[in-house]
């Protein structure tokens, strides 16, 4: 699998990036057909305290994946994120056909 981590007009952070590799090589093990994901951090200005942005894409047989998430942390706004692309591949799981 392919991991692609961009931060956007902010400086990389090495203890992020090995974080989003943890989870993503356990969320690997449990979706193997997942081919690539890319992964974009993302920083806002936000008087309500939030603004830490986390978009990840996955490519997968058929469309593309998509999720965003907007919270106090990187790390939260990273786990909510691959909660939601979760969600969205137990549902595409659900209505691929095997071919035999």
């Amino acid at each position: 699998m392919k991991v692609t981590i961009q931060f956007v007009q902010m400086p990389t952070s090495e203890a992020m990036e090995n974080y989003v590799h943890e989870k993503l090589d356990k969320f690997y093990k449990k979706y193997d057909w997942v081919i690539k994901s890319d992964v974009f951090f993302k920083k806002e200005n936000d008087p309500k305290g939030k603004g830490k942005i986390c978009d990840i894409e996955l490519s997968l047989p058929g469309p593309k994946i998509h999720a965003t998430s907007n919270e106090k942390s990187f790390e939260l706004a990273f786990k909510e994120t691959l909660g939601d692309v979760e969600t969205q591949i137990k549902k595409r799981k659900g209505t691929m056909k095997p071919y035999l």
